[in-house]
């Protein structure tokens, strides 16, 4: 099966905790477009206090890593877009409202939506205060949160009705499809199962650092496949995301 759209992978190098070198990045990219994915979406972290990027340092990186990657790829690359995972602080908020983010671009060939996802992150312990206001806030700055790897999230393993606030707000959920297969715990992975039996995600993705990532994402299509058949992997991996963009 072919067509996937990677929306969360950090396969520029030297930018984050992702890919380390070229050689690195390429291999993940190679690896990503053999299991099946026909677009990768870059999203290096933007977390101030721990990786000090911007909107415009970003760009920049992936500018000159494109070129640096297609000289060195021995075989076929997926299309290479660029987006970023944004921490959710009061710093990344301020940036958001001020519009110096960088939300997901639209696919090839398809306008811009009026109001643009944006992929965040929270913290993995805590949600913050009135979080669910600041979702809202997000249409207010002509975004919509991408909700990255809810599953990891503490509150959701103690009662993952907290996301009911989200949604209502705007959100949508993004499965890190290799929580399926235990990369995360049995936690995850129980939380994973649960929302995917519901219906809550609108797309999966691989959330790969490594290149030995790419080969639990197999494992875990494999285990999608099992769960939902055939139907469900193209819903989370290609209509799923082509929505959101």
């Amino acid at each position: 099966m072919r067509g996937f759209i990677d929306l969360h992978c950090h396969w520029i190098p030297g930018i984050d905790d992702g890919a380390r070198t070229v050689d690195e990045g390429v291999a993940m990219l190679e690896r990503l477009h053999a299991a099946g994915f026909d677009t990768v979406v870059a999203t290096p972290h933007t977390r101030p206090g721990m990786f000090e990027n911007d909107a415009t340092g970003l760009r920049n990186a992936f500018e000159a890593a494109v070129p640096a990657i297609r000289a060195a790829a021995r075989g076929a690359l997926p299309s290479l877009t660029l987006a970023s995972e944004h921490f959710f602080d009061d710093v990344v908020y301020a940036r958001l409202r001020e519009g110096h983010v960088l939300p997901y671009p639209p696919l090839p060939g398809r306008p811009y939506k009026r109001v643009r996802p944006i992929l965040v992150e929270l913290s993995p312990r805590a949600f913050p205060p009135q979080l669910q206001a600041r979702f809202f806030d997000f249409r207010k700055a002509g975004l919509s949160a991408v909700l990255a790897h809810p599953e990891r999230y503490q509150p959701v393993w103690d009662d993952d009705r907290c996301l009911d606030a989200l949604i209502d707000a705007g959100a949508q959920l993004l499965l890190d499809v290799c929580a399926l297969v235990g990369k995360y715990g049995s936690k995850p992975q129980r939380i994973a199962e649960k929302l995917l039996d519901e219906g809550a995600y609108s797309a999966a993705c691989s959330d790969a650092h490594r290149p030995e990532d790419v080969e639990v994402t197999e494992r875990a299509i494999e285990r999608l496949a099992a769960i939902g058949g055939p139907d469900e992997v193209d819903r989370m991996l290609r209509r799923g995301p082509t929505t959101i963009l």
